[in-house]
């Protein structure tokens, strides 16, 4: 069983049990590790310790998160690379496919793809030379549907798997590798709406939660929640394009294409490597 297999059923049993407080003993007994060896397993996965993340997993905790997102988003300009709280899109560059790229359906290109292990699971990786162009998750460790999806994307594309070539990049994603002076680029294929959406997301600074209402307040389309959900949902690059950084306005989870203990998760670590659990 890999370290996240353990922490993803350790995050199970702690959600389903929030409201028991359960203790570090009975946690750890859960997936058969003593509770000296879970509590370093766990806060060496998630920077924080099983008592901190318990806390983090309230619904109250999610509504604190979810009250900073309005300025943040408004006037992110403001914080600048120096803040804690540091803007995805300082990292990531993302350029839309253009349509004379899309016409073609990627005649001539070659996509290089491999499968990584992550903090999150395993994760497909595929890139082309303009950038990585999917991203996602692999619970069954089957990237069989995943490259049926990309290879319908870019139907003339040649796809071959080479995982030397892609190794570095999950170092880049969780690792802190990134900087501002050499962004990691993407390279997608999306409408107008989507893209935009895309984009959207990555003004959310890591380690802060907004709602779909509000994400879609902030992109001028008060009314569009749904479809901004729905743009949500078809994002084809995990992680770098931070889907998960949107709950519904109640507080709630709501839906993630990789699972909602992967996004929650993602969520507190991103919240504890961000100094923000408190």
């Amino acid at each position: 069983m890999s370290d996240y297999d353990r922490i993803a059923k350790a995050i199970i049993f702690i959600t389903e049990r929030v409201a028991e407080q359960p203790t570090l003993k009975e946690i750890a007994a859960h997936v058969h590790l003593s509770p000296f060896h879970f509590q370093r397993l766990f806060s060496r996965w998630a920077g924080t310790t099983p008592k901190r993340f318990l806390q983090s997993l309230t619904l109250e905790q999610s509504k604190r998160l979810l009250a900073e997102d309005i300025p943040l988003l408004e006037v992110s300009h403001r914080l600048g690379l120096s803040s804690g709280s540091r803007l995805h899109d300082h990292f990531v560059q993302l350029e839309a496919v253009t349509p004379g790229q899309y016409r073609n359906q990627g005649t001539g290109l070659d996509i290089r793809y491999g499968v990584r292990d992550t903090p999150f699971g395993d994760m497909l990786l595929a890139t082309t030379p303009r950038g990585i162009c999917r991203a996602a998750f692999l619970d069954d460790g089957d990237p069989g549907a995943i490259l049926a999806e990309l290879q319908a994307t870019w139907p003339q594309a040649t796809l071959d798997r080479n995982d030397a070539a892609i190794a570095p990049i999950p170092e880049q994603l969780f690792g802190g590798a990134v900087s501002a002076d050499r962004p990691l680029s993407l390279h997608v294929s999306g409408t107008n709406f989507q893209i935009a959406v895309w984009k959207a997301l990555l003004r959310i600074p890591m380690g802060t939660l907004t709602s779909y209402g509000r994400l879609a307040a902030a992109m001028g389309h008060q009314r569009s929640a749904r479809a901004v959900g729905n743009a949500i949902g078809v994002n084809p690059v995990a992680f770098l394009i931070p889907c998960h950084r949107v709950i519904q306005r109640s507080g709630a989870l709501g839906s993630y294409r990789w699972g909602d203990t992967r996004k929650r998760a993602i969520q507190v670590w991103e919240q504890a490597h961000e100094g923000r659990t408190k």
